[in-house]
């Protein structure tokens, strides 16, 4: 059995050479595909799951790649064996040719089947080998589009890493800062304590300096004559409240408080007085 056909993907030729050659993007693309290992490096080996008109049959086989031409062409053939199903083997000239916009995949495919998959019809074996091309094209492509959308916010993301940076750059610098304030704190809480107590010390020194000068303006400053007048009267009034008390003073100050006494005793006196006169002066004429 014999097909040829081709497929343009939007990606350039050195992309769709590396995606033909990885395993994990084949194993995608290829319909039915349950396991694709690599085990060298032109060697892969494949379990897949196809039906064939009737026939489903899971098939166990080996691909290996030859003629390497990268990135512009190999030549890949293999062989896989569906137990009762009958097996298949054969192999397909891969060519990569640049095209605007794209690359342009053509393929020629020389295919052999046998046990129930030939009994079935060249015909019927055919169209599913056509409808199975076809869906590995589109889940080729389609992987190739995610890949390149892929690739785009990759790069993308290297200018976007920047601005992390920077963000945490300036979170690590807020750090920084609260842990500096934090340290700087009790310095200066300390400073400010210092400061508060040389303020008080000086005061405490200036104090008396500024009681004396005050005192010495208070002295040298001329009092209000206002003011001054009632205190020269206190001033004249004092001496004679300072004067020293006599002995008169002292006998007659009492003498007052009862002047009855000394009006009493004169008045006997001067009649005493004029009784001894008249008895001296009648023993005279007598």
């Amino acid at each position: 059995m014999k097909m040829s056909g081709e497929q343009f993907i939007a990606a350039s030729r050195q992309e769709v050479w590396r995606a033909l050659n990885d395993p994990e993007v084949l194993k995608k693309s290829i319909p039915g595909c349950q396991e694709l290992q690599k085990t060298s490096d032109t060697g892969l080996s494949a379990k897949v799951t196809a039906k064939v008109g009737p026939v489903k049959a899971n098939f166990a086989g080996d691909v290996t790649l030859s003629d390497l031409k990268p990135p512009e062409s190999y030549v890949i053939s293999g062989q896989g064996k569906g137990g009762a199903a009958g097996f298949a083997k054969g192999g397909a000239d891969v060519k990569l040719t640049e095209q605007d916009g794209g690359t342009l995949l053509s393929y020629d495919v020389n295919a052999q089947v046998g046990g129930k998959l030939a009994q079935i019809g060249s015909r019927l074996i055919q169209s599913t080998a056509r409808k199975m091309a076809d869906d590995f094209f589109k889940r080729f492509a389609k992987e190739m589009a995610a890949r390149a959308t892929a690739s785009e916010s990759v790069s993308a993301t290297p200018d976007s890493k920047p601005a992390a940076k920077k963000s945490a750059g300036k979170k690590a610098a807020a750090k920084k800062a609260k842990a500096t304030s934090a340290k700087t704190a009790p310095t200066k809480k300390s400073a400010a304590k210092k400061t508060v107590a040389k303020k008080k010390a000086t005061t405490a020194k200036q104090a008396p300096a500024k009681t004396k000068a005050s005192r010495k303006q208070a002295a040298t400053t001329p009092r209000p004559e206002a003011k001054n007048e009632p205190v020269a009267e206190v001033a004249a009034e004092a001496p004679s409240a300072a004067q020293p008390v006599t002995p008169t003073q002292t006998q007659t100050e009492p003498t007052r408080t009862d002047e009855s006494k000394p009006i009493n005793w004169v008045l006997w006196m001067s009649v005493a007085a004029a009784i001894l006169f008249l008895i001296f002066f009648m023993r005279t004429s007598g």
